[in-house]
């Protein structure tokens, strides 16, 4: 009920359009479509429920970002088969997840350097960002190629040069979130993203409380 209270109209339409559509795809016997819709419903919520249960505020951004990505890559992406009517559907989705992946490692690492007893420059900071964001890239072409072997998927389709594609395309969004980090800390602005890390810090300021001092000053 506080998860409802806490969250915006535009969310709780998303989320009831998602439920709906899988009540009605139960109903017609729509069985791929009903998984489809309540595995996007399920990830959407997840981000919420984590902040809940770790005490942070998302920035609505944020949330419109993880759900309508959730939304293209499976609900569009599986449901109504987009990745093989567009071929830049993949690729879009990779590097848009690395950026996110890459951002969200920056907040991490730097909430972990601005407590008491760390501190690194605004270089090793971005560094890091840009290896969690392809660690998580690589460990799902991990994934994929699992999936295809054990179960005789097709999730990796030409194979090497479709993994090699995603990891090329994964470090390119990388590269944006650490360059946009490295910027914030150094300028305390880095455009759209920046103002998006900016919003974040601000609404969670209890665990950036070193960086919010050192801008006072």
């Amino acid at each position: 009920m506080k998860l409802i209270q806490d969250t915006s109209a535009i969310m709780l339409i998303i989320w009831a359009m998602l439920l709906s559509t899988a009540v009605i795809a139960l109903g017609l016997s729509r069985w791929s479509l009903a998984f489809v819709s309540f595995a996007t419903l399920a990830l959407s919520l997840l981000p919420p429920l984590l902040a809940a249960r770790w005490s942070l505020r998302l920035p609505l951004p944020f949330l419109l970002f993880t759900t309508l990505f959730f939304f293209a890559s499976i609900f569009l992406g599986e449901a109504f088969d987009f990745y093989e009517r567009l071929w830049w559907w993949d690729i879009a989705l990779h590097g848009l997840s690395a950026v996110g992946f890459g951002l969200t490692g920056f907040l991490f690492v730097f909430m972990l350097f601005e407590g008491d007893r760390f501190a690194a420059p605004p270089s090793a900071i971005a560094f890091i960002s840009f290896c969690v964001a392809m660690t998580v890239g690589a460990l799902w072409e991990i994934f994929e190629f699992a999936m295809d072997v054990s179960f005789g998927l097709n999730m990796q389709k030409s194979g090497l040069k479709d993994t090699m594609g995603d990891l090329i395309v994964d470090a390119l969004g990388g590269l944006i979130a650490s360059v946009t980090g490295y910027f914030y800390l150094r300028r305390n602005a880095a455009g759209l993203l920046g103002r998006g890390l900016g919003q974040f810090i601000e609404m969670n300021q209890r665990l950036y409380r070193k960086y919010k001092q050192r801008i006072k000053k």
